[in-house]
């Protein structure tokens, strides 16, 4: 009779600890079913083409992360791919969706291209450190914009942004081609050099630059700024239902600006490391679509700054494998953004069945 007893309150209480987890269950199995039917669909697609998905399968592992060299192809996408996630994911937290995150890449790079070649006679800390200001400061001036426009005219942010965007790479090849453009480019217009000082150099053991662990950081850094600090409570709030946040006193106003602006110089850091890393200038091969791929990442991770990192190299890994996979399937390079597009449809279709899943509902593992 005493171990039935000990038995019977042993249920509950694991029932409950059981409840307790089903919500982040839930956070994983909804975007993980959409991935999977994103693949499934995509699957179709090559078969309907007369090609292998296992031979698809088998080349983005090999060119994504079967060796360090692959490795290397895929963080140095990854790092961008952070930044314009978290562009995408601090404003959702507040219920907006922004999908204009390559024009802040953009004017980044350009602003640390420009001012890295007028600070080039500073010390290379404080060259730097104006680089890092104007990438953040001008990127993240553009998308607060945004921001002001959604709190003061009821411009649709998700419009306004992509609008911004069009603007923001009009503008940059404008002054690329114009104004800050070095004679010495011919073919590929460009801003000057940098100074050697002022380059960012690869780790000592992954051979990737810098901004793959500054990204990192950022992610983390998000993810308390959003669930352990009092201003990320009042977003949230905020993003439940501006109007009873309005009523309980909390700036909504501002917290929209604060996190749109936000958003933005993290992705203007995109456009730095950028610049600083790989193309040593600014030039068009910054309008790589990486803004727009980090839509993607932001909404298979849902928005929550930690899982950006995964998914982020998931999406690297993808993207890196695109020259193997058109050389030895003859598939154009578009089809990774085939995958990508599907992908991103499955998602929005799986976000139905948030509150659906019966074995995921709150009282289902508590019934006797």
């Amino acid at each position: 009779m005493a171990d039935q007893a000990l038995h019977g309150r042993r249920l509950p209480v694991r029932a409950a600890a059981l409840e307790t987890l089903l919500p982040r269950i839930e956070a994983v199995a909804i975007p993980a079913i959409g991935l999977i039917g994103g693949f499934a669909i995509f699957a179709v697609f090559l078969l309907s083409q007369g090609k292998s998905p296992v031979e698809f399968a088998t080349l983005v592992w090999k060119a994504g992360y079967s060796s360090a060299f692959s490795l290397q192809n895929t963080f140095s996408r990854v790092a961008p791919l952070l930044f314009a996630a978290l562009c995408v994911a601090l404003p959702a937290r507040l219920g907006l969706v922004v999908i204009g995150g390559e024009g802040a890449i953009v004017l980044g790079g350009l602003g640390a291209g420009v001012a890295g070649v007028a600070l080039a006679g500073l010390p290379s800390v404080m060259g730097f450190a104006g680089m890092v200001i104007a990438a953040m400061g001008l990127a993240g001036l553009w998308m607060g914009l945004v921001g002001v426009m959604r709190v003061k005219r009821g411009v649709n942010e998700t419009i306004a942004s992509l609008l911004m965007a069009y603007i923001a790479i009009a503008l940059f090849n404008h002054f690329v081609e114009t104004v800050f453009r070095d004679p010495a480019s011919l073919n590929k217009p460009s801003t000057a050099p940098l100074p050697d000082g002022l380059r960012v150099g690869d780790m000592p053991v992954i051979t990737t630059h810098w901004g793959l662990i500054v990204g990192i950081c950022a992610c983390i850094a998000c993810w308390v700024l959003i669930e352990r600090t009092k201003l990320g409570f009042a977003a949230r709030l905020a993003g439940d239902s501006a109007r009873a946040a309005k009523v309980q006193g909390l700036p909504v106003d501002r917290l929209i600006i604060g996190f749109m602006a936000l958003g933005g110089a993290l992705a203007g850091l995109a456009g730095l490391f950028e610049v600083a890393a790989v193309h040593g200038s600014a030039n068009a091969s910054l309008i790589a679509g990486y803004g727009y791929t980090g839509i993607l990442v932001s909404f298979l991770a849902r928005h929550n700054p930690l899982a950006i990192i995964p998914v982020a190299i998931l999406l690297g890994g993808i993207e890196a494998s695109s020259g193997l996979i058109q050389r030895r399937m003859d598939l154009p390079d578009a089809t990774n953004l085939v995958l990508q597009g599907m992908i991103f449809v499955a998602i929005l279709f799986s976000e139905t069945l948030t509150g659906r899943l019966k074995l995921l509902q709150p009282g289902t593992w508590g019934r006797t």
